[in-house]
């Protein structure tokens, strides 16, 4: 299985936003497209950091309720681990969880085509699993 069935299933795309966007359009942004994590990108199409909720968090400790009117580039992740559509699932997870990172941006030709969640491999997971146990049961009833 490779991240790019996860992307079929959930649509291409990464929400994304500037990196001279507030803190505060950031959690906008985050509601309205139901989110943890956004692509920080000047164009749509790099990748220029990822910022996720637990950066916000940090932010709120260093520097209070003045977070809110920070730049997303001064609490974003700039070493942003990267994978491609054609990776195996397996091995994003192994990324994943070696570097406690829960959200990856997809990337294919230096382009930014989507993110995959620790969420969406989950759901994924399930449906297979799901999937096979109703085939086990109808081989069983046919039998």
């Amino acid at each position: 299985m490779t991240v790019q069935r996860i992307l079929d299933a959930k649509g291409k795309g990464a929400a994304h936003i500037a990196p001279d966007a507030t803190i505060a359009d950031f959690l906008i942004s985050l509601e309205l497209q139901n989110a943890d994590a956004l692509v920080v990108s000047d164009n749509g199409s790099t990748v220029d950091g990822i910022i996720s909720e637990h950066d916000v968090v940090r932010g709120l400790k260093a520097f209070g309720s003045d977070v809110l009117s920070k730049p997303v580039r001064e609490l974003m992740t700039t070493k942003v681990i990267t994978c491609a559509p054609g990776d195996r699932v397996a091995s994003i997870v192994a990324v994943m969880l070696s570097k406690h990172v829960r959200h990856l941006p997809v990337v294919a030709d230096n382009k930014l085509v989507g993110i995959v969640s620790i969420r969406d491999v989950l759901r994924l997971h399930l449906e297979a699993v799901t999937s096979e146990a109703e085939a086990m049961r109808g081989y069983i009833q046919d039998h």
